[in-house]
């Protein structure tokens, strides 16, 4: 697979964008009482955050005490969603939500304080269906490329008669064959 610069953007993408951090401040205050206990958090969520884009697949890693590792290869993902809230839309955030053939109705991974949101979507949904594609023409028992089977129509009408002309004969032979019976 050829890398286009947007990709090789995306593939240098380690940490969530600082306004994450900003994201996680307001939302601690919003909800009151547990300020102090929400804030700790997400400001070491924040802190631990760790993405990584790779050739086969992407990984996401945070936490302190409770370490917590996500890995996924391209091949295994299903569906892409983009998730944002009032305030991260205000800050330019939004959240990539990956989900797996895993069985849970929640994503498996989410991607969270990405600026460049819509890119990194993109970029997954062209690594999952390169993979696959790459995986169906890998498997193909014919090694005849998608190139060589473009034909003109008039090629194709010609092949069709063919066919239809040997279908009549098996018919009738078989038509013969049913009456000496």
């Amino acid at each position: 697979m050829t890398l286009t610069p947007e990709d090789e953007e995306i593939l240098t993408i380690e940490r969530p964008h600082p306004d994450l951090q900003k994201y996680y401040i307001i939302a601690s205050f919003a909800l009151g009482p547990l300020f102090p206990i929400l804030l700790i958090y997400g400001l070491i969520r924040y802190h631990t955050m760790r993405y990584r884009f790779t050739s086969e697949g992407i990984s996401m890693s945070w936490g302190i005490l409770f370490r917590r590792e996500i890995i996924i290869q391209y091949s295994r993902i299903q569906d892409i969603h983009l998730r944002s809230n009032v305030i991260e839309r205000w800050l330019g955030l939004a959240k990539v939500l990956v989900q797996t053939a895993s069985g849970s109705a929640g994503a498996e991974m989410t991607l969270e304080g990405l600026k460049q949101f819509e890119a990194v979507r993109d970029f997954l949904y062209h690594r999952m269906r390169g993979v696959k594609d790459e995986v169906k023409s890998t498997s193909s028992a014919s090694p005849v490329k998608a190139a060589d089977t473009k034909v003109s129509s008039a090629e194709l009408v010609e092949v069709l008669r063919a066919v239809t002309e040997e279908l009549r004969a098996v018919r009738e032979a078989l038509a013969k064959r049913g009456g000496q019976s």
